[in-house]
């Protein structure tokens, strides 16, 4: 579905330049839902354009289906952090989520009715006739959700889409992008400084060091479903998991209990590969 080559990016020129991406390499296969954690200001949103075709990248590629993304694709869609931004004032919250359908060359009487099985699918479908400003942030977000699934895109891409909302509505919309991505089977990209929420939501949680960042370890979820926001967080595997990703993002590997120490790096099994940037698995897969 994505897969993302050696991507760099720097922004400026001279002295002054600043090298956000060191040389990315990441795959994401079709309906996975892989989380992106790192240091903050390491590159992380950088790259979600990239991907997205707002950013052109200095070095590198980035293909979607196969095919070089150059500009923003057809079948892409992203979910950005600030909603009071994204979404327009003036327009209903129907009218909102319908707006981008016209680029698929929808009717009205199309964009309408799937503009109300999206609001419907975020549970929504009775402030259909209202106006941003006239919801909460919670519900703000959730109208930018039902947006990028009334577009039905191949691939969903967010950037830190619950980072300003309060913490029992991130848990709800947590849940909400599983609940969608379980009944869609949508390939998504989830970008967040949120450790937790990255173990909690991801299938794979991949961490950059800090810029130019490269990608430090790419580290398989191996936990439960359905998750559930107490039950899952109480979980041994991801308290361990947790732990392992905030070791990662802070730069300071430790090594516990079952765990590979440096010197035992060279006799790692096949299916854990390492990263010379930070001497610590950089891919653990239980299977």
């Amino acid at each position: 579905m994505l897969d993302v080559v050696n991507l760099t990016h720097t922004y400026g020129s001279g002295p002054e330049a600043h090298r956000a991406l060191g040389g990315i390499d990441l795959k994401v296969s079709e309906g996975e839902l892989v989380c992106v954690v790192g240091p903050s200001g390491c590159g992380k949103s950088t790259l979600l354009r990239s991907i997205a075709g707002l950013v052109r990248p200095t070095g590198g590629e980035v293909r979607v289906k196969g095919r070089p993304v150059d500009g923003t694709p057809d079948d892409l869609a992203v979910v950005f952090q600030d909603y009071s931004r994204s979404l327009f004032p003036w327009l209903s919250v129907r009218d909102n989520v319908a707006l981008p359908l016209r680029r698929r060359g929808l009717d009205r009487a199309a964009r309408r009715t799937a503009a109300a099985e999206a609001l419907a699918a975020v549970s929504l479908e009775s402030a259909a006739a209202k106006y941003p400003w006239q919801l909460s942030g919670g519900m703000q977000q959730r109208v930018a959700i039902a947006r990028a699934l009334a577009y039905r895109p191949s691939l969903l891409l967010m950037d830190e889409p619950f980072g300003s909302v309060d913490a029992q509505t991130r848990e709800d919309l947590e849940d909400l992008v599983l609940a969608v991505r379980g009944h869609h089977r949508m390939t998504i990209v989830l970008i967040t400084h949120d450790i937790d929420e990255s173990v909690y939501v991801g299938d794979r949680v991949v961490v950059l060091t800090r810029a130019p960042a490269v990608v430090a370890a790419d580290l398989r979820v191996d936990l439960p479903g359905p998750r559930d926001q107490i039950g899952t967080r109480e979980l041994p595997a991801f308290v361990h998991l947790r732990a392992e990703v905030s070791r990662l993002v802070r730069g300071r590997p430790e090594f516990g209990p079952g765990e590979f120490s440096p010197g035992e790096l060279s006799m790692a099994p096949p299916h854990v590969t390492t990263s010379p940037l930070m001497n610590t698995p950089s891919h653990l897969t239980k299977e």
